[in-house]
Formats: structure tokens, sequence, C-alpha cells
């Protein structure tokens, strides 16, 4: 028991000391405006490197991860459908589904599911 605990205590003794020093190695004391500048090919960039993000893409984007989680939590319930009758069985599925499109339909009468430009 005691060896346990002194290897375990050496192990993080050394993979604390092995980090300290690649974190004392690795900083770059001296900075370049050349290279933190952006890079296009050798000449001075013609415009921002910082493009406006659209915010109705990242909209959709969310809305899509929202509904794509929410059909992952539809797998689990054909595993339900062993244990539980039919009849919950089909009524929890419908009422989970009704919830789907009560939200989609939401999301296309509030107008973002339309691509503005």
């Amino acid at each position: 028991m005691i060896i346990m605990k002194n290897f375990a205590l050496i192990t993080f003794m050394l993979s604390f000391i092995i980090m300290m020093l690649a974190s004392l190695l690795s900083k770059k004391t001296l900075i370049d405006r050349e290279k933190s500048s952006p890079f296009e090919c050798g000449f001075d960039p013609k415009s921002s490197a910082r493009m406006p993000f659209s915010l109705q893409f990242f909209l959709i984007a969310m809305i899509f991860l929202i509904f794509d989680v929410e059909i992952t939590l539809l797998l689990p319930l054909i595993i339900t459908m062993k244990i539980t009758s039919i009849i919950t069985f089909s009524s929890i599925t419908f009422m989970f589904i009704m919830i789907l499109l009560l939200g989609l339909y939401y999301e296309w009468m509030q107008g973002a599911l339309n691509w503005a430009i």
C-alpha cells in the first residue's frame, strides 16, 4: 500500500516537473511584427483579415444543433419499446415528435429559417 502511494506521488511530481519545464522552455519572449501579421503570399494584406460574421448563419447553425440533439434523444425510445407497452411507447413518441414539430413551426413562423441576404 505504501509502495503504491509512493509510486503515485513520484508519478505526479515527475509529470508536474515536466509540464513546468515545457511551459518555461516554450515561452517566446520576442514578438516579431512580421510573424504576427497575416500572410498572403508575401504581400501586405489588401483588406482586413477580420470578416464580419453572418448572424443569420449562426442562428440557423444553432437551430440545427438543437434539433440534432433532440433527434438523438429519440434513439433511446427504440430500447424502451421492448420494456413498455405499445400504448405508452406510442404516446411518448408522439408527444416528443409533436414538441419537435411545434418548435420547428415556431421557428418557421418567427422567420428564423428564412435566409436573409
